[in-house]
């Protein structure tokens, strides 16, 4: 039951209509019978200052932000972590006695998801990553702080955007290997053991687009990570599955990502597993 006393947390992004943040947020809250409420609003760009002077104003606790103001939302905070200042985006907004200090828990969510989801404990020497967004970014930065990670061929089909990542993180480019997504890629990506799609491509209202031109280049041993959770199995991972090579789809990064933000703000470890639930069946409802 919502009284005076309950805090508030929620997302901010435009648009937010399609999220499952607040169905995994609620429902980890209510297993843990915490007196906070979880809610989404949708906030245009131009309105992302009035947003943040409103979270001051009505004390709420904590807030993500998603797509478009993670980088936008950084020079309105009193503070931002080491690691998302180093990422160069925000996606959860903490309400700390009076100063808003900003976090990335994307490089988290996605270290977790390969360890507990794509069983790597350790990860392969040669990695893939697709795309050169805001998630890409996170990913790269996580790839990076990983030192069995030798060479990572970083795939855009703006090769610009690819290599001015690269060079955003790994000045030298010792490690990154920018180049363009296209049909020449599936050579490079042969003897990767891990592919991670970092793109929108196979999303819902597509989900029968694949990232990969020619599926030739996955193969048995390789871990394939998609971030896409709607459709929870997109075309990639039937690819990568057809080829004898391990799926991970994007809902396990979605709830681990979600679940380091929930203890930021509550100082407690939400079930990640209620979560992640939560977030199917509201996609199976969504679905039907």
């Amino acid at each position: 039951m919502i009284s005076g006393k309950t805090r508030v947390l929620g997302v901010i992004g435009h648009p937010v209509e399609h999220t499952s943040s607040p169905a995994m947020h609620n429902a980890a809250l209510a297993a843990l019978g915490l007196d906070y409420v979880y809610t989404a609003f949708a906030v245009r760009p131009e309105n992302l200052g009035q947003a943040i002077a409103g979270m001051r104003a009505l004390q709420i606790c904590g807030l993500n932000v998603t797509v478009p103001h993670k980088v936008g939302v950084m020079a309105l905070l009193d503070e931002v972590s080491p690691e998302a200042r180093a990422i160069g985006a925000v996606n959860t907004i903490d309400h700390r006695e009076g100063r808003l200090i900003g976090h990335n828990t994307d490089a988290y969510g996605i270290m977790q998801s390969l360890r507990l989801d794509g069983g790597l404990e350790t990860l392969p020497s040669r990695v893939a990553l697709l795309g050169a967004g805001g998630a890409a970014r996170a990913i790269l930065y996580a790839l990076l702080q990983r030192p069995e990670v030798e060479h990572i061929a970083l795939f855009n089909r703006t090769p610009e955007k690819a290599a001015a990542l690269a060079v955003t993180l790994d000045p030298e480019c010792k490690r990154v290997q920018p180049g363009v997504l296209d049909a020449s890629s599936s050579d490079l990506l042969r003897d990767t053991g891990l592919l991670i799609n970092a793109t929108a491509i196979g999303m819902y209202p597509h989900p029968d687009a694949s990232p990969l031109l020619d599926p030739a280049c996955l193969h048995p041993g390789m871990v394939v990570l998609d971030i896409v959770y709607n459709p929870l199995e997109t075309l990639l991972l039937r690819q990568a599955r057809q080829a004898g090579a391990r799926p991970v789809d994007g809902l396990g990064m979605l709830a681990r990502q979600g679940a380091r933000a929930f203890a930021i703000w509550t100082g407690v470890e939400p079930p990640v597993e209620v979560m992640r639930a939560a977030a199917l069946e509201r996609l199976a409802k969504a679905a039907s």
